[in-house]
Order: structure tokens, then C-alpha cells, then sequence
């Protein structure tokens, strides 16, 4: 019978950040891929302190239909992680904001990070 070898160390905390990760979004509204992908390219958005439009949104270069962004902002929108508003000088454009809930979603995470890197 051949010996398995040991997970790497790099691979153990992996697998720990996975873990934590997973304990996390139990506790948080599923998100499908898409929505997942969707909440981090505007979170990268937001940690740089730019603005995204629901426009810019949906013109993604990620191979995404607009209509399918657009269905996957509501339903962001209804699980409470983001909030729309509206720029004050043309109501026409609305802006795509974290809600506390995402922000705390986003700390959570970070922690998961911090204690990984710790180990």
C-alpha cells in the first residue's frame, strides 16, 4: 500500500482559510458564483474608493450578459448586501454601495485572513 504524503504546510492553511471561510457564509445569505464574483469585483472597487455604477456594472468585460448582472444586483440587493443610490446631480445614475452587512461579510473574511496568517 503506497504512504500518502503530507499536506504541505502552504496546503494546510488553505485548507484552514477554506474552512473559516465556509463556517462564515454559513451564517450569510448564500451567494450563487456569479454573485459572489460580482460582491468582490465591487469590493476592490470600493477598497480603492471609486464609485460603481449600476452602468458599470453591467458592462462588465467578464463575459456576462448585462440582464444576468443586472438580475444578480437585485438579488444582491435583496439579500442585503448592497444599497443603490442615486447621484446627486442626474438622477438617471444610480451607484452601487456596501451595506453594513457587506461590510461586515468583508471584516469577517479579513479576520479569517488574519488568524490563518497567524497560524
Amino acid at each position: 500500500m503506497p504512504r500518502k504524503t503530507p499536506p504541505s504546510l502552504g496546503s494546510m492553511a488553505y485548507l484552514r482559510l477554506l474552512n473559516l471561510v465556509s463556517a462564515i457564509q454559513r451564517g450569510q445569505p448564500a451567494l450563487d458564483p456569479i454573485e459572489e464574483r460580482l460582491l468582490n469585483r465591487m469590493a476592490t472597487a470600493w477598497h480603492r474608493g471609486e464609485k460603481v455604477s449600476v452602468t458599470e456594472a453591467m458592462d462588465a468585460k467578464e463575459g456576462l450578459a448585462p440582464a444576468t448582472v443586472h438580475r444578480r444586483l437585485k438579488r444582491l440587493r435583496d439579500k442585503g448586501l448592497i444599497t443603490l443610490a442615486t447621484d446627486a446631480s442626474d438622477q438617471r445614475v444610480r451607484y452601487i454601495e456596501p451595506t453594513p452587512q457587506a461590510l461586515r461579510y468583508f471584516a469577517e473574511l479579513d479576520a479569517c485572513l488574519q488568524q490563518v496568517r497567524g497560524d
